[in-house]
C-alpha cells in the first residue's frame, strides 16, 4: 500500500457500529427485539450476507443475543467493551460507541529499545525507538493507560505530536505499515502509586495489562504496546467458537 493511501473499512463494521450507536443510545432498549433483517437491510442498504456478519459481530460484542425462531434481541448495554478477537482502534471504538472520547498524549520522546522491545521489534538492543504515553478517556473519565513503542525510522515525535492523539493504526497505515494482525497476552496486575496516578484509582485497584505486538502486511513488526485498563471502564472479552472436533 502507498504512503497516505487509507484501506476502507469492510462494509459489515460500519453496519456493525451503526447498530452498536443505536443499541447504546437507547434506540433499541435492554430486552428489545431488533428489527427483523429486511428492515434493517433496507435501513443499511445492504445484502443479507453483510447484515448478518454485522449482527454476529455484535453477538460475538455480548451485546445482542439470538432466540432460536423468535429473533435477535438486546441483551445490555456495556460501558466499553475490547473484543480480544478483533484488533481495533480504540480511538475509532469509543467514538463509535457513543461515548465522548479523548486522549491526552503524556510524552512522545526518542529512548533507547530494551531487551524486550528490541526483541518484539526485531530490532537491536539500544536501538532508537519512539515511546509515547497516553491516556484515554471516556466520558471525562481515565480508561487506559498506554505505552507504545514505535521504530524511530517510522515515525517521529516532534513532527507528528499531533497524530498521536489520533489512532497509531491510522498513522502506521498512512505511513505504508498497515496493521495486519497482532499477537497479545492478558495479565491481571493491580496499581501501583504511578499508576493509580494516572488512572485516578486508588492503589492496589485491579487492573487488566495487555502486552501486544502489532506486525504489518511485510511480516515487520511494528509496534509494541503495553496497556493498562480499568475494569469498571472496559471489559476485555473473547469470543471462543467451539468446541472443536477434538474437545472432550
Amino acid at each position: 500500500m502507498a504512503p497516505g493511501m487509507r484501506t476502507r473499512p469492510l462494509l459489515a463494521d460500519v453496519v456493525r457500529a451503526e447498530l452498536r450507536k443505536a443499541i447504546m443510545s437507547g434506540e433499541f432498549p435492554v430486552g428489545s427485539k431488533l428489527p427483523n433483517e429486511e428492515l434493517l437491510r433496507e435501513r443499511f442498504s445492504v445484502s443479507r450476507v453483510t447484515l448478518r456478519e454485522a449482527v454476529r459481530g455484535l453477538i460475538e460484542d455480548g451485546m445482542v443475543v439470538r432466540q432460536h425462531g423468535s429473533g435477535t434481541y438486546v441483551t445490555h448495554r456495556p460501558a466499553l467493551r475490547n473484543s480480544l478477537d478483533t484488533n481495533f482502534s480504540y480511538t475509532e471504538y469509543l467514538e463509535s460507541s457513543g461515548v465522548r472520547a479523548g486522549k491526552q498524549v503524556l510524552s512522545a520522546r526518542i529512548v533507547v529499545a530494551d531487551e524486550a522491545t528490541a526483541q518484539a521489534l526485531r530490532i537491536e538492543v539500544e536501538s532508537d525507538v519512539v515511546e509515547i504515553r497516553r491516556v484515554r478517556n471516556a466520558d471525562s473519565r481515565p480508561a487506559i493507560y498506554s505505552e507504545d513503542y514505535l521504530p524511530a525510522s517510522i515515525v517521529d515525535p516532534k513532527a507528528d505530536r499531533d497524530a498521536f492523539r489520533d489512532s497509531l493504526y491510522r498513522l502506521l497505515e498512512e505511513r505504508g505499515h498497515a496493521v495486519e494482525h497482532g499477537e497479545a497476552i492478558l495479565v491481571p496486575v493491580v496499581a501501583d502509586r504511578r499508576l493509580a496516578r494516572v488512572l485516578d484509582v486508588a492503589v492496589g485497584t485491579p487492573l487488566q495489562f495487555l502486552e501486544q505486538v502489532d506486525v504489518d502486511a511485510q511480516g515487520r513488526p511494528v509496534m509494541r504496546s503495553l496497556e493498562w485498563h480499568v475494569p469498571s471502564m472496559v471489559e476485555l472479552r473473547v469470543y471462543r467458537r467451539g468446541p472443536g472436533p477434538s474437545a472432550t
